[in-house]
């Protein structure tokens, strides 16, 4: 028992951010919906967008070692569309895998194996080329992410996976909350389901270079060396070849433990490092940093399925790769 509670409140930042997180949503859709809706979309939003980054924290053992207690923590689906099992069904095994980017191997990975790019019909490539910018992952990856995400759900759940019809079922009392909550507060549920898009764009942002396609698979993880506003929402994720390294580190931590080793992790991942989400902005706002079809992958046909399809780390059909792919939710949710 005390061990427990010395562990809380040793975790009293993430406990403060979740309560001023809860404050921010319950503020927007009700105190400043009344007053100025435009102000309460986008304060939502920005709650909707650290729900997220600390939905990820509580994915990996913060506050609680208990992985039920973590999730009661963060159980209203803010986001409305990712049930949070399944978020930490995809994100643990994003984790666990060697592979990172293969777009069979790799659940998070926005690559696409290159012999299915080439059979794409024209207007879904130029979806996803514009899709390649940070601007359009901002404007429309919540709804790529999205369609793919359920694609992948049903083929999963067809294969097999008990897994996901299990976190379906958990999220209709989450999602059924948030829902009678909108139904009383003030906020339309245009407005919400506004704030909610929104938010999950400013998600994008960390999620469009958090990998690379590299040889060696130690670059692959990015380095944004950020302290600003988006750091925090994004609870210094950023530093994410550091996370990579030591899930878990409590996202407070994770800072000191980047500055006493800088030189490692830019050894580590090949100077993989952008000075600041200014840098991204300038950089790729309306350019591609990356290709839709993975740059190292040969583009040889593949067929059938195999195991529990390509989530589960197996080599699967391109089908099961575009439901995959175009559907990389990257901690929404993805993180």
């Amino acid at each position: 028992m005390k061990s427990a509670l010395a562990r809380l409140v040793g975790e009293w930042p993430t406990i403060a951010m979740l309560l001023a997180c809860y404050a921010a949503w319950v503020t927007g859709t009700t105190l400043l919906a009344q007053h100025a809706l435009g102000a309460a979309v986008v304060v939502t939003a920005l709650a909707v967008a650290l729900f997220s980054s600390l939905q990820h924290e509580m994915i990996h053992g913060h506050p609680f070692r208990d992985p039920r207690a973590n999730a009661a923590l963060v159980f209203p689906a803010f986001s409305l569309v990712i049930p949070y099992e399944r978020f930490r069904d995809i994100h643990l095994a994003h984790h666990y895998d060697a592979d990172l980017t293969d777009p069979y191997d790799d659940p998070e990975s926005n690559y696409l194996d290159p012999a299915h790019w080439a059979a794409l019909p024209g207007w879904l490539r130029r979806v996803l080329l514009f899709n390649n910018t940070l601007f359009g992952r901002i404007l429309i990856g919540p709804l790529v992410g999205q369609v793919g995400f359920l694609l992948a759900e049903w083929r999963d759940h067809r294969a097999g996976d008990a897994r996901v019809l299990r976190g379906w079922l958990l999220h209709v009392p989450a999602f059924a909350l948030v829902l009678a909550w909108i139904w009383m507060a003030p906020m339309p549920f245009w407005a919400y389901a506004l704030a909610v898009w929104l938010g999950l764009g400013i998600i994008k942002i960390r999620t469009f270079l958090e990998h690379r396609a590299h040889e060696a698979a130690r670059a692959r993880t990015a380095i944004v060396e950020d302290g600003g506003p988006l750091a925090w929402l994004f609870l210094n994720n950023n530093l994410h070849v550091v996370h990579h390294a030591h899930p878990e580190v409590p996202w407070y931590r994770l800072p000191a433990l980047y500055r006493s080793r800088r030189a490692r992790w830019l050894a580590m991942n090949e100077s993989y490092l952008y000075k600041g989400y200014g840098e991204v902005f300038r950089r790729y706002l309306f350019g591609r940093k990356d290709p839709v079809p993975h740059p190292l992958m040969e583009p040889q046909p593949r067929t059938g399925s195999v195991g529990g399809g390509p989530r589960s780390g197996s080599r699967g059909s391109t089908k099961a790769s575009t439901a995959r792919v175009t559907g990389a939710i990257s901690s929404p949710s993805s993180a």
